[in-house]
């Protein structure tokens, strides 16, 4: 029962609380605008449009301006970007050329031709075109018999 009692005295005091200041009255007004007629000011209206034209050139301005630096930076990034993919073909070429050169080295055609169980050509069986054409007169075309030996 003391709870009930002790809650009933914490209402009651909240209930009694003292009042300070004086109180917010507020009335009711109703205003008649009906009769009220806008006056027209022209040079307020110039000067307004004056100031929007203003206001206007200036965010174009800026706009512009913003628009400017912001495509300088998108360049530069498309710019280093580009150069990265420069160097990594710089470098990729770099790597085909080498294995181009590793696979035209002579020594490894003919080691691996004699490892297919291929012999060298005898005297007479190389024709050299460009040492039988001559430049000035026109080569044509001819079918030799073709020897096969096999290896037996």
């Amino acid at each position: 029962m003391s709870a009930v009692a002790m809650q009933s005295a914490v209402l009651s005091s909240r209930r009694k609380s003292c009042w300070l200041g004086t109180p917010e009255i507020y009335f009711r007004k109703t205003i008649d605008n009906s009769r009220l007629v806008k006056v027209e000011d022209p040079r307020r209206a110039r000067e307004m449009k004056c100031f929007g034209l203003a206001l206007c050139c200036l965010f174009l301005l800026v706009m512009g301006y913003a628009l400017q630096h912001f495509r300088a930076i998108e360049y530069g990034y498309k710019i280093e970007t580009l150069r990265s993919q420069r160097g990594d073909l710089v470098e990729m070429n770099r790597a085909l050329r080498l294995e181009e050169a590793s696979l035209r080295d002579p020594e490894r055609i003919d080691l691996m031709a004699r490892k297919l169980g291929l012999q060298s050509p005898e005297p007479g069986q190389v024709l050299r075109m460009d040492a039988v054409s001559d430049a000035a007169r026109p080569v044509m075309a001819s079918v030799t018999p073709v020897a096969v030996v096999s290896a037996r």
